[in-house]
């Protein structure tokens, strides 16, 4: 029993390293294919709190855990970003209020590019591929442990006070852990500006687990909302509900960005 929950630990943290690959406008999951333009940056500090509770083989086991991200872009062209990720993440499991699993620490860092290769009458397509370096340590679950990859494909519409987002993705999966190497995932989110500079956000989308035995996969459901304090100032905070059993059943999220 103790294996197993030490071993739900270690998937716990593994499921809060998936989400932050392709980063978007917090707190949705599904990117945009909105880009910062030549030479101008972007800063994200972006924080979440999961909380999980399962039964195994009549055990209650409670898990708990969370991240801390910053994220760079940096407009290369009007219609090319490079995108940079560090977390930082801690995960914690209980058996029977007895601690199985406790770690912290810095998690594996993501380079991604996006490229908005079309655009006609508010709609637009883009391309993000990325990279996933091995800089958090996967003995304690914090990382992979290898070199992956990911390729998402995003979709945009704009129509008035609305925009919805759809992405598409592959993740190729290299780790240690025995995990499943090719993960694939499905989103869709939309905004809408009830007020000038107030936006209300909804997500929904599903992954391939990385558990083989895994009885489903993870889905979510977001909500949350985006305020412009300034042009170049964003505060937002969001709810994430999971639709699966395999899916954290909640996590509370908040995060600031600026563009300069």
């Amino acid at each position: 029993m103790r294996c197993q929950c030490l071993l739900v630990g270690l998937i716990f943290t593994a499921f809060l390293l998936l989400p932050g690959i392709s980063q978007a406008a917090h707190p949705l999951i599904t990117d945009d294919t909105g880009t910062q333009g030549t030479g101008k940056f972007q800063l994200e500090l972006n924080g979440q709190y999961d909380s999980d509770k399962e039964e195994i083989d009549g055990t209650g086991v409670k898990s708990t855990g969370g991240q801390v991200s910053t994220t760079i872009s940096y407009g290369i062209t009007d219609t090319v970003d490079l995108v940079v990720t560090l977390p930082y993440q801690w995960g914690r499991t209980e058996e029977n209020e007895v601690t199985t699993y406790d770690e912290k620490g810095i998690s594996d860092t993501v380079l991604e590019a996006k490229w908005r290769f079309w655009e006609k009458n508010g709609f637009s397509l883009a391309l993000k591929p990325g990279i996933r370096f091995p800089t958090g340590n996967e003995e304690k679950g914090l990382g992979a442990g290898k070199i992956g990859g990911q390729l998402f494909l995003i979709g945009s519409q704009e129509l008035g006070s609305w925009a919805f987002h759809t992405n598409l993705g592959y993740i190729r999966n290299e780790n240690k852990a025995d995990e499943q190497l090719n993960i694939w995932h499905a989103s869709f989110a939309a905004t809408w500006e009830i007020v000038k500079d107030l936006k209300l956000a909804a997500n929904v989308g599903i992954e391939r687990n990385p558990d083989d035995n895994a009885g489903n996969n993870p889905a979510f459901l977001i909500g949350g909302i985006i305020y412009s304090v300034t042009e170049n100032f964003d505060l937002d905070c969001g709810v994430k509900y999971g639709l699966t059993s395999s899916e954290t059943d909640w996590s509370w999220m908040a995060g600031i960005t600026i563009r300069f």
